[in-house]
Order: structure tokens, then C-alpha cells, then sequence
């Protein structure tokens, strides 16, 4: 165990092997899960500086922020880190839909048993 990343007061991240830690962000208001995303250190660092969340998009290879081209930003309220550094949980204030499909929440569709999809409210 380490005793300095786990029980210490340094943000330490523990990066993968691909440089990436996960985020999940959430409603600060609602608790609703929202989305899941990357962060490299840069995306980390950005979103700590700024106060909006950033990204690193592993499909497209790229730093991105949150809301850059349909303005829908995600302004962090509080970021926590759990207890091995090796994901992030952002609480934020949405400013319109968090998935770029226009849904409110990327997690808007059920899976039933047999694994067919349907929509959610």
C-alpha cells in the first residue's frame, strides 16, 4: 500500500498505462450521473485551473474541453480523487446536455436482460 498516495494530503494521480485516469461526472445538484470520460495530466490541469471540466478523447486523439463547440460546458464544483488516485469524480453545473447525441445525461439508455436497448427518462 502506498501509505502517502492513498491516506496523504499531494494529489499524486496514478496514471494508466496509456496516461489516462478516469472521470465520472456527475450533477452537483441532482447527483445524476452524466458521463465518463478521460483525463490526461494536461486534461487534469486545465480542468483544475479553469474551473471547466477537459478531456482527453481517446477516439480522436486529442485534448478536448467539455462544451467547446456547442457551448454546453460543464463548470466543476467540487473534484474529488478516490482513495488510489486513479480516477476522478467531478461534481459540476452543466450548462445544457452533456452528451454530444443532445441527451441530458451519455446514459440514456436502459439495458434489458437480453441485451436489447431502450430509452430512459
Amino acid at each position: 500500500m502506498n501509505d502517502d498516495r492513498e491516506q496523504g494530503t499531494t494529489l499524486d494521480p496514478k496514471w494508466g498505462a496509456d496516461g489516462l485516469i478516469t472521470g465520472v461526472v456527475t450533477d452537483a445538484a441532482t447527483g445524476e450521473l452524466l458521463m465518463v470520460a478521460h483525463l490526461n495530466e494536461e486534461a487534469l490541469r486545465l480542468t483544475l485551473e479553469t474551473g471547466e471540466a477537459h478531456f482527453w478523447s481517446r477516439s480522436r486523439g486529442r485534448l478536448w474541453k467539455k462544451g467547446e463547440t456547442s457551448g454546453n460546458v460543464l463548470r466543476v464544483v467540487e473534484a474529488r480523487i478516490d482513495c488510489d488516485q486513479d480516477s476522478l469524480w467531478l461534481r459540476v453545473e452543466p450548462a445544457g446536455p452533456a452528451c454530444h447525441t443532445g441527451a441530458r445525461s451519455c446514459f440514456y439508455r436502459k439495458v434489458d436482460a437480453e441485451g436489447t436497448l431502450s430509452r430512459s427518462a
